[in-house]
């Protein structure tokens, strides 16, 4: 049974009618401009939340519906100074200054507040007596608080070194109000080095000025549109604001790269002698059909992300498959519409000594870098084999000493106001007086079993001070309120938190007929590494299920798809292998730029499994694609892996170059986990676009020589949806 997926008579269609189709695409981007521009700001939120009912979200629950809102956000403004103590007059009126100026806000920015002076709390001053904190409740949810914060910060600005005072501000909002502006500047030093250096690459690649500058245009609609529809779907669900780095970030990597290998491919059939609109079809029935199950694997790969239950990673993943779904769509109909505009004008302004590296209008000649290499791997092929496993496994093996985990407030650049008021607030009292665990009792518990639970937590030195159990109206249910040490990711609060699960709340509470939760920020963490840990096994396999089941389809063999998993899954592992070497151990991170992490954030190993797998099997379907297409004209399986090598090499190398360069110009950033992800995106990209493609490819296509192609009997029934062959000639 044969699918025509005519991704050719779509771009001929396209091509003979650009002014309708450029038409519609310029209604649609001045759509999305419009709708980001009302809706994506009040559409993103700094909070992450389950969609599931792990511990930590039932007792937020419970209290929401019976006592009041857990997910209020904190502020402690830490006042300090090295020459008075909190006695001195002059101590007593900054505070009182400070405190009336942020009580004066208002009920609507800040619902409650106090200072030493009021409540004599001797745990409200450091044990020098040269510092104390006001603790705040901010006014709405997180998001409100968020935007209300900058008020309170101006205050606490105001007041900070003067009069040889030190005032800051560190909390739930204040910490989300810097995060964000942090991944602002990040999000605008990565596109400020990306696209210049893109646009380097695509004219080093492509040798002409005119047709470097379409790839560029069409990942910038692919981030527009995808930004548009994004807007639009967080009016019916929470989006992280993470997703605008991503879509930013996966938009400018396969948007370029679906539109260069459209472009080299129609320059090549125009090179050969085709007309304008045969050279379009030819191109959408070859590369454009490649771009299209690139861009399906891709997809497929991220809905790995999608099924774990949380919105960071239910955002990103969307994110991901909108900016996707977005730059095969214009590849597949604006940018066949803009080369029947141009023309041959797609050469203009050629650029001297440049653009050789691609083999654009040479794909069938011989010799050459390419062909050299390919011709030296398949004399010996085992070797080469032996030689690049080798070498992928010992990169992989670091991976082993992967330690997990949160890269908190300790991690944040230095000189920021909220690390020097984290510092501040850990080192003369502690940050778990910000976001302490709370422990939530559902149901009447006897006054022993509470005692009992007081005095676990007292005898313990890792944990910090109790406060005084609270009940609702309904005496249904208590509230004890603990501190914790260090920020709510770090390992001591972790262990606390397995303390009071594990141990203290069930030798207390264990003969009550009552419910208990240990809720908090920092339960949330433990929640969310938990999730992570159990769903990440079930991302591996859906994930790889559907990669084989595409590529069995497409290729109509069962030794392409198989080979290609475990390569990617070798790419992959040590791309996780150098991250874990780099960032966690430090080899080499000084030296390029990035912050040495005590842990890598929980989250990205199971993000970048999906997002490097889909991204790995591009190379695999665009390099594939190439031979199947000369196997099918020649039946010739050696020869048929030399020509796709030596047609597709500088292509998918300057391709993979660009990606390289988007996702290091985002490991630039200041955000640890933004230099994480970054650096392991580039690393894997680089891996899979040279060693992996250029040499484990073709040797172990060489050795297995008919055999790549074999589908068994029992599967001939499968729809055949190959690229087409090239019957133009070539």
């Amino acid at each position: 049974m044969t699918v025509n997926l005519s991704t050719e008579a779509l771009a001929r269609a396209s091509g003979r009618r650009p002014w309708i189709v450029v038409a519609v695409w310029l209604v649609l981007i001045a759509g999305a401009v419009m709708i980001s521009g009302a809706w994506l700001q009040d559409a993103l939120t700094t909070e992450f939340k389950f969609t599931n009912q792990p511990e930590s979200e039932q007792g937020f629950v419970l209290m929401e519906e019976r006592f009041r809102d857990l997910r209020k956000a904190n502020e402690v403004v830490v006042v300090r100074s090295e020459e008075f103590v909190v006695d001195d007059g002059r101590f007593v009126a900054v505070v009182n200054d400070v405190y009336g100026k942020v009580v004066g806000l208002g009920p609507d920015v800040v619902e409650s507040g106090f200072n030493f002076y009021q409540t004599g709390d001797p745990s409200m001053v450091s044990d020098d007596g040269h510092s104390t904190i006001m603790p705040f409740v901010m006014a709405g949810s997180l998001a409100e608080a968020t935007d209300n914060i900058g008020l309170l910060v101006k205050i606490v600005g105001e007041a900070d070194e003067s009069e040889g005072f030190r005032v800051l501000v560190v909390g739930d909002a204040s910490v989300a109000n810097e995060t964000n502006e942090i991944a602002e500047s990040d999000l605008a030093k990565g596109e400020a080095f990306a696209v210049p250096v893109a646009m380097l690459i695509l004219v080093l690649v492509l040798g002409v000025l005119l047709a470097a500058i379409l790839p560029v245009i069409l990942a910038v609609v692919s981030i527009l549109l995808a930004l548009g529809l994004t807007a639009l779907l967080g009016q019916a669900m929470e989006v992280s604001f993470f997703v605008v780095n991503m879509i930013t970030m996966m938009g400018l990597a396969v948007g370029i790269d679906y539109s260069l290998f459209i472009v080299a491919r129609y320059r090549e059939e125009r090179a050969l002698g085709r007309e304008k609109i045969d050279a379009i079809g030819i191109a959408g029935a070859t590369a454009s059909r490649a771009v299209f199950f690139s861009g399906l694997t891709v997809v497929l790969a991220l809905i790995g992300m999608v099924i774990v239950p949380t919105t960071i990673f239910l955002s990103l993943g969307i994110g991901a498959i909108l900016v996707v779904f977005s730059a095969v769509a214009a590849s597949l109909t604006l940018l066949p519409a803009a080369l029947s505009l141009m023309g041959d004008r797609v050469n203009a302004l050629k650029v001297p000594f440049v653009g050789r590296i691609s083999g654009v209008g040479s794909a069938g000649g011989d010799g050459g870098f390419w062909d050299r290499i390919s011709t030296a791997v398949m004399k010996r092929p085992l070797i080469y084999l032996v030689i690049t496993v080798s070498l992928l496994i010992v990169a992989a093996v670091p991976f082993f000493d992967m330690e997990t985990g949160l890269n908190g407030v300790s991690t944040m650049p230095d000189g920021t106001d909220m690390k020097d008021g984290f510092m501040l607030l850990e080192r003369d009292f502690s940050f778990g007086t910000v976001t302490p665990a709370y422990v939530v009792i559902d149901g009447e518990a006897s006054r022993e079993a509470i005692d009992r639970l007081v005095d676990s937590i007292d005898a313990d030195a890792t944990l910090g001070l109790v406060g005084v159990p609270e009940t609702n109206d309904a005496g249904d249910v208590g509230l004890l309120t603990v501190s914790l040490m260090g920020d709510p990711g770090s390992e001591e609060s972790v262990t606390a938190v397995h303390s009071l699960r594990d141990q203290y709340v069930p030798d207390a509470f264990g003969s009550e007929p009552v419910g208990v939760y240990v809720t908090g920020v920092s339960a949330f963490n433990v929640d969310f590494f938990e999730v992570t840990t159990q769903y990440m096994p079930i991302v591996f396999a859906v994930v790889l299920s559907f990669s084989f089941l595409l590529l069995l389809v497409v290729f109509r063999s069962i030794v392409v798809p198989l080979k290609a998993i475990v390569m990617n899954l070798l790419s992959v592992g040590a791309a996780y292998g150098l991250m874990v070497l780099v960032i966690q151990k430090g080899f080499g991170a000084e030296l390029l730029g990035f912050q040495q992490a005590r842990v890598i954030d929980a989250w990205i190993p199971l993000f970048l499994f999906s997002v490097l797998f889909g991204l790995s099997m591009d190379y695999h379907v665009f390099l594939l694609s190439r031979i199947r297409e000369r196997y099918d004209q020649t039946g010739d399986n050696a020869g048929s892996v030399a020509y796709g090598l030596r047609s597709t090499a500088g292509i998918i190398t300057g391709a993979a170059l660009i990606m390289v360069a988007v996702f290091g110009g985002f490991a630039l950033g200041d955000m640890v986990m933004m230099q994480q992800v970054g650096f392991g995106l580039a690393v894997a990209v680089l891996l899979d676009a040279t060693i992996v493609r250029s040499v484990l490819v073709p040797a172990s296509m060489k050795l297995l020589g008919d055999r790549n192609w074999y589908l068994p009997s029992v599967l001939s029934w499968l729809p055949d949806v190959r690229v087409e062959a090239e019957r133009h000639g070539g």
